[in-house]
């Protein structure tokens, strides 16, 4: 029998395992890395590249289709604007009509006026105004802060309306519905001008209570904001109760009465955030609304202001001033709904990933 092998000193006689060495990062992988990352900061801001240039083209379509449109319908419109400016002159000569006419373009076919139109619009310039004597950007601007003050005044009575309507009679059952109902009915049924001549009569004319005509003072203003809120809120009590009663109903506002949170708190603080989204995206038919609403009630109320001087304007056949405020209103649309898309995701976050 022979003997055991003698055991070295450290050899336990179990073999050690063998350890495997990590794989050295090398500069290609290093490499790799940071191009996949500027290739995808290259995507991104070719994607944002993208949404701006589409924006930007909308902007430009918009503008570019409305003023073509307007520019039409005034040539359709009969009679010739340069009687209009002639009006005021006594046994006016053809030589002096002549001069007239080219002094405003007007000698010039319809389809070289139309480019004329085009290029002065591109900077910005809408020529001057034929019976004012003043650039048409000038008397926009002159007249914008009456108007601005006046559906400002509109919108926020309108907007404090139609939440507290909202909010009193959303999930309210039968009775709190058809309250609601009715009111909203009422207040999109009746006409504006009616509202108005109503409003005058009684206010003004049998009470004496407020001023009828012009733009002297706060007090003059009530008449023309209730005028024009009142469709406004009616609108938009509408869309806010029909997605309240739909929002009352999800599963987070059972997660916050078992919170301990009070009916009030639920609806003011949470439900009313959720229903304030498709209300904001009714930006368009607001401004539509407020805009077709100042023509009426600054004519009938004799207050200054674009929606009086437009109508003027028409009347008058002044076709450089006809033409700058329908290129001003598209702009000032084309700006809301941009504003929109940009708070639309800070109130309802879900619509980033739509976005994206």
């Amino acid at each position: 029998m022979s003997a055991p092998a003698p055991v070295r000193p450290g050899d336990t006689g179990i073999d050690a395992p063998t350890t495997v060495p990590a794989p050295a990062t090398t500069p290609a992988s290093d490499t790799d890395t940071a191009a996949e990352k500027r290739r995808a900061r290259l995507r991104a801001t070719g994607r944002l590249a993208l949404a701006i240039g589409n924006r930007l083209l909308d902007i430009v379509l918009v503008l570019w289709a409305a003023a073509t449109l307007a520019f039409i319908a005034l040539q359709l419109i009969p009679g010739d604007p340069l009687d209009r400016l002639m009006a005021g002159i006594q046994d006016a000569t053809p030589e002096m009509r002549a001069a007239i006419s080219a002094h405003y373009g007007l000698d010039q076919p319809v389809f070289v006026q139309y480019l004329q139109f085009l290029a002065h619009a591109a900077v910005f310039d809408f020529g001057t105004s034929y019976q004012r004597a003043a650039p048409v950007t000038e008397v926009l601007l002159s007249e914008l802060p009456a108007t601005l003050e006046l559906t400002f005044w509109a919108m926020t009575l309108a907007v404090v309306v139609a939440i507290l309507l909202a909010l009193a009679t959303s999930g309210r059952g039968r009775i709190g519905r058809a309250i609601a109902v009715g009111l909203e009915l009422v207040s999109v049924s009746v006409p504006s001008f009616w509202l108005g001549i109503v409003l005058m009569t009684v206010l003004s004319f049998q009470l004496r209570l407020l001023p009828a005509f012009g733009a002297n003072g706060p007090a003059s203003l009530v008449l023309p904001v209730i005028t024009l809120a009142v469709p406004l809120a009616g609108v938009l009590s509408q869309v806010l109760r029909e997605r309240m009663e739909h929002a009352l109903h999800e599963p987070f506002v059972t997660t916050l009465r078992a919170r301990g949170l009070t009916e009030s708190g639920i609806r003011s603080g949470h439900v009313l955030r959720h229903a304030a989204l498709p209300a904001l995206t009714l930006t368009s038919v607001i401004f539509g609304s407020l805009l077709s609403g100042t023509v009426i009630i600054e004519t009938l109320f004799s207050r200054p202001g674009l929606g009086r001087v437009a109508v003027a304007a028409v009347q008058d056949r002044d076709i450089p001033l006809v033409l700058g405020f329908v290129v001003f209103a598209a702009f000032v649309f084309i700006v809301l709904n941009t504003i929109v898309d940009l708070v639309a995701p800070l109130l309802d976050p879900r619509s980033r990933g739509s976005r994206a």
